[in-house]
């Protein structure tokens, strides 16, 4: 499946408005933004985890990046509530559970292949900071390496927030909206721009909370897809 498989173009997708579809495993189903390959692919998804529900133990080839939006997710290793970022590095394994249930936004073989480094965290619990070039905005710093810097930033109500993409940038809203390009996005919208490009949006009357992942695109084309390595 080639699904915005292009890192050359703008990609937008409003995944409220998809349905859901079913994964392998009963109660686990996935709205997919992004996507180059089979069930075992480079993907980009939210994803729903019914009450009760299980994925079997796996392994991370390629390593896997997931924000909880909804509910409580867990593993083996501990409860991750809404607001939790986690980096699985490639050789990581685990069995994802939700006993209540849980919405999940999760990126799957995007890492170097030499990164071991574990993150689990919270934002929630981050004390965002002020971006001095742009008033008004605040960042929580999540990740940063020399292929990409994950935040979350909080736009205030009507700003117009811009930023510079040399190497790209993907966004996607937590709470609140924007407007970007004659688009409006809403909570779960994911928006996705190239190389070379600006990021030009108005917040709306909320304002809104965006996770954010800057300079990556160019490392992301140059990895090795799952099957071919």
């Amino acid at each position: 499946m080639l699904l915005h498989a292009d890192l050359n173009q703008r990609a937008a997708v409003h995944a409220p408005a998809l349905d859901w579809t079913a994964s392998p495993l009963p109660g686990v189903e996935r709205r997919l933004l992004h996507r180059v390959g089979a069930e075992v692919a480079q993907a980009t998804s939210i994803v729903r985890y019914a009450p009760g529900s299980q994925f079997s133990a796996h392994a991370h080839g390629g390593g896997e990046e997931y924000l909880v939006l909804d509910g409580v997710f867990q593993d083996e290793h501990g409860d991750y509530p809404v607001g939790s970022y986690v980096r699985n590095p490639p050789g990581t394994r685990h069995t994802p559970s939700s006993a209540q249930g849980a919405t999940i936004f999760v990126k799957l073989w995007q890492f170097d292949p030499q990164d071991r480094r574990q993150v689990r965290m919270c934002f929630e619990q981050l004390a965002p900071q002020s971006d001095r070039d742009r008033p008004g905005v605040k960042v929580s710093s999540l990740y940063q390496d020399a292929n990409e810097d994950v935040r979350v930033e909080t736009w205030p109500a009507h700003a117009v927030v811009t930023l510079d993409l040399p190497q790209g940038g993907e966004f996607l809203v937590l709470r609140g909206g924007f407007a970007e390009g004659g688009e409006a996005f809403a909570a779960q919208s994911w928006l996705r721009l190239p190389a070379r490009s600006r990021l030009l949006a108005e917040a709306g009357a909320e304002g809104a909370q965006v996770w954010a992942k800057l300079g990556h695109l160019k490392h992301l084309a140059q990895l090795a897809l799952p099957g071919t390595a």
